[in-house]
């Protein structure tokens, strides 16, 4: 099951609740969101039911009936084929931008040239070219924009970076993250170097994000087709490992897989010379089976399970900071230091030898 954005989400429960978290008088911030695949309905349902500070106003997606009828479950009174209707009509302030990646940096220029705040979702874009084509849209238009990276507003991620911040990890030496989804079911549905630009992507930005504020200067990746070998002539890569050297000499490691039979499996450690932190090794239900087996202990099989709240919480914040009441978090610098490393890790891949950060900056 590769976790393609723009995949209908039916076929997963969704539970809600009303969140209670910045509430405020001010006019609520009106909501477009553009793409209605995966993660597009999912982001509407919550700015629809649990999103504070935000009203979802439409939704766009070329495909005939899908807009019009997550319009009808959340209550939407705008539905188009065409997302330019959308960044034409008044009502709509902020983007959700949760279409194909090809399509992200195009649409975030459009967007900004519009006026439109956007959260886009990641990558950026699939090259550095177009990437800088929207960060430079967004910087003229002086509009707010924050990238999806939501492990940045996950309790205990957030719980380690404070860690980080206080010192009380010391000078950090060693970090790793890793990201591992439950089932490749669908092999043809992954675009070649999406193990780097779509999963790892993520892992990229939260060892940044762990570091300290150091910076990642050398990347040296492997990867492979280990478990659909027969897709290898075809460019799927569904297995990768990668080492970072950092600007203070820290060394991280990430590594990820497009299946792990025991479910959906995300995990960070940070190490350094007064102690460590994990994040990610105790989740789902706190129950745990003894038996003459051994013992046994469930685990979340989708990464909304894991990640539901934080996804919340970035809405939450980007719509207080599209109305002043927030700092900026994830920004196009974020967005464009995780593309540089994912395309760092592509490349490393490629030459099979280490890859200078510098060298992929542009």
């Amino acid at each position: 099951m590769y976790l393609s954005y723009d995949r209908p989400i039916a076929a997963q429960p969704l539970a809600f609740h009303t969140s209670t978290v910045n509430s405020s008088l001010e006019r609520p911030v009106g909501f477009g969101v553009i793409g209605v695949g995966l993660m597009g309905e999912f982001h509407a349902a919550n700015l629809a039911r649990r999103v504070d500070g935000a009203q979802l106003v439409g939704l766009a997606d070329p495909q005939p009936g899908l807009a019009e009828a997550a319009a009808g479950r959340f209550g939407a009174r705008l539905w188009t084929r065409d997302y330019q209707d959308l960044l034409s009509n008044p009502d709509v302030e902020a983007v959700v931008i949760a279409a194909p990646a090809h399509h992200h940096a195009s649409t975030v220029v459009a967007a900004a040239q519009a006026g439109k705040a956007i959260f886009c979702e990641k990558p950026l874009a699939n090259t550095l070219a177009d990437a800088d084509r929207a960060i430079e849209a967004v910087t003229h238009a002086g509009v707010p924009f924050q990238i999806g990276f939501q492990r940045r507003f996950d309790a205990g991620f957030r719980g380690a970076r404070a860690l980080v911040d206080t010192g009380k990890l010391g000078e950090i030496q060693l970090l790793r993250s890793l990201t591992r989804d439950p089932l490749l079911d669908e092999p043809e549905r992954v675009t070649a170097g999406a193990i780097f630009l779509e999963t790892l992507i993520h892992d990229f930005d939260v060892l940044r994000f762990l570091a300290g504020g150091a910076e990642p200067v050398e990347v040296y990746a492997h990867a492979d087709a280990l478990i659909l070998p027969d897709w290898r002539s075809r460019g799927l890569l569904d297995t990768a490992a990668v080492m970072l050297r950092y600007t203070n000499g820290a060394l991280a490691t990430a590594d990820a897989s497009f299946q792990a039979v025991y479910g959906y499996d995300v995990r960070a450690e940070v190490f350094g010379t007064l102690g460590m932190a994990n994040v990610g090794d105790v989740v789902g239900p706190s129950l745990v089976h003894h038996s003459r087996a051994g013992m046994t202990r469930s685990r979340p099989h989708w990464f909304i399970d894991v990640f539901r709240e934080a996804y919340v919480a970035e809405l939450v914040h980007f719509a207080a900071f599209v109305r002043g009441n927030a700092e900026a978090d994830n920004t196009v610098g974020d967005a464009r230091a995780a593309l540089v490393l994912a395309l760092a890790a592509a490349r490393s891949v490629q030459t099979r030898r280490p890859v200078q950060v510098s060298d992929v900056t542009g």
